[in-house]
């Protein structure tokens, strides 16, 4: 146990999760489920969790999940999924975030990476998480939405009961997950959890609907009634270019419906199927996964690399490392030699699953290099053919 500002910092205890869940609820606007409380702790290593206590009040929290991450070129990393941190609004101000922060980072032991969710994005990149995944919000008029001649249809896709074809969609998934940086394997308990669908997680939509193909899926909700309808997809996991573009005309086929909305990274291909790409809107932008990358070596040699390249690289807060990339794998080592580039340990974990590119982060002064040439080859390295995208929410 450790203290801060008067405060206990401790292992939460099983009689401490009431008190949790309703912090949670206080900080985060909702209730989640007892029963779904129940899952996600299932998924916490032993000691994984920890709150702060004044006296016998919890006024802060955070734990983290035992998940496995896909990073470029199909590799698994054990990574620690750190969600529920919040602290009270009677307790701010008084650096009960960083300790808490501080004594899970310790408790993470040997992971080799660290990710979350931001609920706040000003908060986290001081700790050295850096955005790893852009999620764009998109809007389509879909009875307006007509698809060019050369656009064919590959079929191929049936409307299905979601409980029927379980087995076939959590195999789609991780063949799905297993290509995608970003992509999280999903446990047993947590498609339980789906599958449950659960009134709280509608957001006043209807249970959901299922439409699958043999190389992907969409998992949709009908919102509003009446003449205005939309279909509001939750889940689109497509292996194949033909899956994509079969799942899509099956949605704009629906011709009850004005809208169908839908969440995808930075350069989705319908706009390019449609005779008129303006029919699909960018409404939002968000971050999605965020990365803290603690051993560096270990993480910037999992993952390929689409161009060679050999530099050393000073990660304030990480260290400096010797990167020599060839044939698209890399070799990476501590070494005390002068630096080519310069940045922090958030611009690193942002650059990882080559969601962002070096270049951008040089024009804002976040990375540090006086060699053009060499940002340049940064950007062509670390650039992914697959699109990142986070695998589910945590």
């Amino acid at each position: 146990m450790s203290s801060t500002a008067g405060l206990a910092i401790r292992s939460a205890e099983d009689g401490d999760w009431t008190a949790m869940s309703l912090l949670a609820a206080t900080c985060f606007g909702s209730f989640r489920p007892t029963e779904a409380n129940d899952m996600w702790r299932t998924l916490i290593p032993a000691d994984g969790a920890v709150v702060a206590c004044d006296g016998g009040d919890v006024v802060g929290m955070a734990f983290y999940l035992d998940l496995r991450l896909t990073v470029p070129g199909g590799a698994v990393l054990p990574m620690a999924g750190v969600s529920w941190v919040c602290v009270s609004p009677t307790h701010r101000r008084r650096g009960v975030l960083r300790t808490l922060l501080a004594e899970l980072h310790e408790r993470m032991g040997s992971y080799p990476i660290a990710g979350l969710q931001a609920s706040e994005a000003g908060i986290y990149d001081r700790f050295g998480y850096g955005s790893a995944t852009i999620d764009e919000s998109l809007s389509v008029d879909s009875r307006s939405a007509d698809f060019r001649a050369n656009a064919v249809d590959p079929g191929g896709v049936r409307i299905v009961r979601p409980l029927d074809e379980r087995a076939r969609l959590e195999e789609i998934y991780e063949r799905w997950r297993l290509r995608t940086p970003g992509g999280l394997s999903t446990p047993p308990q947590l498609w339980d959890e789906v599958f449950s669908d659960r009134e709280v997680s509608r957001h006043g939509g209807s249970s959901f609907f299922v439409l699958l193909h043999d190389d992907g899926f969409v998992f949709y909700r009908v919102h509003g009634e009446g003449e205005r309808k939309s279909l509001g997809v939750t889940k689109f996991a497509a292996v194949t270019v033909d899956a994509r573009v079969a799942l899509w005309r099956t949605l704009l086929g629906m011709d009850l419906f004005d809208e169908v909305t839908v969440t995808a990274p930075p350069g989705e291909l319908l706009p390019y199927l449609l005779t008129d790409p303006r029919l699909v809107r960018i409404t939002g932008r968000e971050d999605g996964l965020w990365l803290r990358i603690v051993d560096v070596p270990t993480v910037l040699e999992a993952r390929t690399y689409l161009a060679d390249v050999s530099m050393v690289l000073d990660v304030s807060g990480g260290g400096r490392f010797a990167l020599d990339v060839r044939d698209g794998r890399a070799r990476c080592a501590v070494t005390d030699a002068e630096p080519d580039v310069s940045m922090d340990l958030a611009v690193l974990g942002s650059l990882y699953l080559g969601a962002h590119r070096a270049s951008t982060f040089a024009a804002a002064n976040r990375l540090r290099c006086d060699d053009p040439a060499v940002v340049a080859r940064l950007d062509a390295a670390f650039a992914c053919e697959v699109p990142a995208q986070l695998g589910f929410g945590f």
